[in-house]
């Protein structure tokens, strides 16, 4: 599997984030404490990411703090890549 470049996905991720809520997201802006995510809307970048870095979601992997950030997202895909055992 290849491991994609943590800016490449940060920057991804930022661009999806503003294409499905039309607001500029810093890297390091805590999603759910401005109001960004929701339950159903984490749910549906779990989706986003399983389908687009071709990795699987679950259990432990599934923590809130994986999802409250940009940045936690992209190590999170990247650990999940097998780029080492980044965010654990």
């Amino acid at each position: 599997m290849t491991v994609s470049p943590q800016s490449t996905i940060q920057q991804e991720l930022v661009d999806f984030l503003h294409s499905r809520t039309k607001k500029v997201w810093e890297e390091d802006t805590d999603l759910f404490a401005s109001g960004g995510l929701s339950s159903l809307f984490a749910m549906e970048i779990v989706v986003h990411l399983e389908k687009t870095y071709d990795v699987s979601v679950r259990g432990k992997d599934l923590r809130l703090d994986n999802f409250r950030t940009v940045t936690s997202m992209a190590t999170l895909v990247r650990r999940l890549q097998g780029a080492g055992d980044a965010g654990e």
